[in-house]
């Protein structure tokens, strides 16, 4: 007979999916994270050990307590939406600066600076393929925006991204498959265009692969 594992969770490194995901998901700034300490609030990824009912991680936050250098000390602040969490409403949590996503501060006036970094939550229309990693980006062009979909809070940037042709044949990029998405998620997987991302409507540009350019098109 199989043992069932015991409820049980572990502290995620929230630093790998930053680097996969560096132009949507923004973790603090080092002078952010040293200075946190007693009575500020840090967000903390919970990721379960055992097999859930709904949630196999969940982001929540915790009070901090005692500080030791890069070790803390703190109590869960939030009641977990898992009913098989292994962890309550004001059990103590253990955890490294290097594990915190977002900090609410208990005085906000003395907190040093947030890094300064552009949002890119603008919609676009971008060949699955891309998202997906199977070809990088090779043309771009941008039009007027569509009206913003009701219930949509980001409107249309009118960029519209296809991935590289390669041997594909006319009927093969007709069955390409798009996908209407912010522009983040597109310069996660391939950010080569970006220095172009603020051409206006109009602008179209054709990928070189030899030299690594974009040759402007007419």
């Amino acid at each position: 007979m199989t043992a069932v594992a015991a409820p049980a969770y572990t502290l995620g490194d929230p630093r790998p999916i930053a680097a996969e995901a560096p132009y949507s998901f923004f973790l603090p700034g080092k002078a952010e994270l040293d200075a946190v300490g007693p009575g500020d609030l840090v967000k903390l990824l919970f990721e379960y050990t055992h097999e859930t009912e709904n949630w196999a991680a969940e982001r929540m936050w915790v009070t901090v307590g005692q500080v030791e250098g890069d070790h803390l000390h703190g109590e869960l602040s939030n009641q977990p939406d898992e009913p098989t969490a292994p962890i309550s409403l004001g059990d103590p949590v253990d955890f490294e600066r290097h594990q915190i996503l977002a900090i609410v501060w208990a005085e906000p006036e003395t907190a040093p600076p947030s890094p300064e970094y552009r949002e890119y939550w603008e919609r676009c229309l971008v060949d699955d393929c891309v998202l997906e990693g199977l070809e990088p980006v090779e043309y771009i062009y941008r039009e007027e925006p569509d009206p913003t979909p009701e219930g949509d809070s980001f409107p249309d940037s009118g960029w519209r991204i296809r991935g590289r042709r390669g041997d594909a044949t006319d009927a093969q990029m007709e069955e390409r498959q798009p996908s209407y998405i912010a522009l983040a998620k597109v310069l996660n997987r391939d950010d080569s265009w970006l220095p172009l991302i603020d051409e206006p409507v109009g602008a179209a540009f054709m990928r070189n692969f030899d030299t690594g350019t974009y040759v402007r098109q007419d």
